[in-house]
């Protein structure tokens, strides 16, 4: 196919010109994007611009190479001939659909390979897409509308201390007074009303204008800390105009002797609220911040990113070394994955040394006081000790509790921990808790709380017994006392939803749902996935936000998956999970086709399946009485 291609000139007695080499052009497939524009054909491979095709020889080529101010040829010799005496009946041809001539048949070869590869790249981009949780827009989805169609609650504001008004929410609820605008009326100018909470879903409320009584036609969904509302009285102090809306116009002729009434009493929001709803959405990191983030690449060390930008307390952090800024992490500004410069070496952690010897111009370190603190512990009695056993969530799998040791014990509370039966050789899949982490567990925990326990991949002697296996292993497990057993009144119940990180592809926040509460552990469900993308999560995660949070801070929110993924979800469960659970820091345990040759083979290696509705609450129960 490419013989000739090189050798393509202009020369019309060229050898490469004989009747051998003809074939015919593929036509682009027609699913590919064309737009026709003046005689210009653009291809569009990728969904972008950047592709164009020649109107002299009709050569597919990158649109910025192409020659001229109008990027209408792919040469100067296509340039001149198209001004020369054979420019019509060579278009003219082309439009026809008549065989074109040897000369042409020639420099038909480059737009061949050209279309071949734009055809490729648009393929894969299409398998991209199908092999990952892509970014889908969310355009369509509504949390109002997916609320009220399956009486859906919502976690209440409260449940999420860092999130914006997380601490200062008050009593807000339902059947407190708003004024916002409305939307009835068809005055040239912009008017408001009042109108009742009716409903409460995170920072969302369901509105409906005073007068409407029992007629919920005009109800409507709006963001508490949006900009258009207000606490009543405000229009007054503002010199806005109250209008009642036109449906209900006629209802009453003294519409002030009406609100005196309806509002006797009521509750409004606070006076400052707008200016409280502005002074928690300040966030102390600032762009060009320098700091240590896990390696996403070797979970068992840090390296030093610079602080991207900033939305919603989110920082996208790109590591210090990415020249094209490509190679990021996403996470909170309170993730205990991110820390002062200076800190792996204060406790001793593994770090990779930057190959940029000094700050880049605009750079600086993070203030060390703006990390989140974790609590102090006296590690000068009984404490940890390598070797011991525990449980703990799999950073890599985190729907799955596993058997887990410590590996070293590091300063200020620290421990490498990593996965029995999972580990590299050398160590690079370990990965950091603090002892006071509410992702590690004593022996016992899972078999009390009835979680599902991963044992260690290839172990033999099911059901896992951890009295056996701490005998065959000659280790002890890590003593209870030393393990967080503190409970926060969280207020999540089973069934709330929520907007929760995806944190195996931390860039995306999705529709969730809390399906299982174990003391102060959740079980987050992405609506529309299958039960084993589900992760536990702590209830403080700076991960879990109220609903109504992206569209408060202007993040993208994943809507719960269509209908044809879940259709397709029952046929191809595994490599989904193989595809969805491989994004998670850039780092996995094996290959993809190691781990697809291991569960046709029937490894045993379990995962959680399915979710729990029991809910425990309280630390009663918290643990079982170690075995001698």
């Amino acid at each position: 196919m490419f013989d000739g291609y090189d050798s393509c000139s202009e020369d019309t007695s060229s050898s490469s010109s004989s009747d051998e080499s003809e074939e015919e052009v593929a036509p682009l497939p027609s699913s590919l994007p064309i737009i026709k524009n003046n005689g210009q054909v653009y291809t569009y491979p990728d969904g972008k611009s950047g592709m164009a095709t020649c109107e002299m020889c009709g050569m597919v080529g990158v649109r910025d190479a192409f020659y001229s101010k109008t990027k209408r040829f792919c040469s100067v010799s296509c340039s001149r001939s198209y001004s020369s005496n054979s420019k019509k009946a060579s278009i003219l041809a082309r439009l026809q659909g008549k065989p074109p001539t040897k000369k042409a048949k020639v420099l038909q070869k480059q737009p061949l390979v050209a279309k071949l590869a734009a055809y490729a790249q648009y393929q894969a981009t299409l398998q991209n897409q199908a092999k990952t949780k892509a970014a889908v827009p969310v355009e369509g989805f509504s949390w109002g509308n997916y609320i009220n169609s399956n009486s859906f609650t919502a976690a209440p504001v409260t449940c999420f201390k860092h999130a914006p008004m997380g601490t200062c929410w008050g009593d807000i609820s339902e059947g407190v007074r708003v004024e916002v605008p409305n939307t009835d009326c068809s005055l040239p100018t912009k008017v408001f009303w009042i109108a009742g909470i009716i409903k409460l879903a995170g920072y969302n409320a369901l509105l409906r204008y005073e007068g409407f009584e029992n007629d919920s036609s005009l109800d409507f969904w709006c963001n508490v800390c949006g900009s258009d509302i207000h606490p009543v009285g405000w229009c007054a102090t503002s010199g806005k105009p109250l209008v009642p809306p036109r449906t209900i116009q006629h209802k009453y002729t003294n519409w002030k002797a009406f609100l005196v009434k309806r509002l006797t009493g009521a509750k409004t929001l606070p006076p400052d609220f707008s200016q409280k709803v502005s002074e928690s959405m300040q966030y102390p990191f600032k762009t060009s911040m320098r700091v240590e983030v896990v390696d996403k690449t070797h979970l068992c060390r840090t390296r030093v990113a610079v602080v991207e930008s900033v939305i919603g307390g989110r920082l996208r952090l790109v590591y210090e070394e990415s020249e094209d800024k490509t190679d990021d992490f996403w996470c909170h500004m309170y993730s205990p994955l991110i820390h002062h410069i200076g800190w792996s070496r204060s406790i001793g952690h593994r770090f990779k040394r930057s190959d940029i010897t000094k700050k880049q111009d605009g750079h600086f370190d993070a203030p060390p006081h703006l990390f989140m603190k974790v609590k102090e512990v006296d590690a000068a009695g009984e404490w940890f000790k390598e070797g011991m056993k525990l449980e703990a969530i799999d950073p890599l799998n985190l729907s799955a509790i596993c058997v887990a040791t410590i590996r070293k014990v590091l300063a200020d509370g620290y421990l490498m921990i990593g996965i029995d039966g999972s580990e590299a050789a050398d160590g690079s899949d370990w990965f950091c808790y603090h002892a006071t982490s509410p992702s590690i567990f004593p022996v016992g925990f899972c078999e009390i709380n009835m979680i599902e326990l991963t044992p260690p991949r290839g172990y033999a002697k099911l059901p896992f017994k951890w009295f056996d296996y701490l005998r065959e292993t000659d280790s002890i497990a890590a003593p209870v006392k030393l393990f967080n057993k503190e409970v926060p009144n969280h207020g999540f119940h089973v069934g709330m939803k929520l907007e929760a990180v995806d944190l195996m592809e931390p860039r995306l926040v999705c529709v969730a749902t809390v399906t299982r509460i174990i003391h102060r552990l959740l079980r987050i469900h992405f609506d529309g996935w299958e039960d084993e993308y589900d992760q536990w999560v702590d209830c403080e995660s700076p991960d879990l936000y109220p609903v109504g949070w992206c569209q408060l801070t202007g993040y993208q929110l994943q809507p719960p998956a269509p209908q044809s993924s879940r259709d397709s979800q029952s046929s191809s469960s595994k490599q989904k999970k193989k595809a969805k659970s491989q994004q998670y820091k850039g780092h996995k345990k094996m290959t993809s086709l190691q781990l697809k040759e291991e569960l046709l083979d029937g490894e045993e290696y379990s995962y959680l399946q399915g979710a729990s509705d029991q809910e425990s609450n309280g630390s009663a129960s918290y643990y079982i009485k170690q075995e001698p």
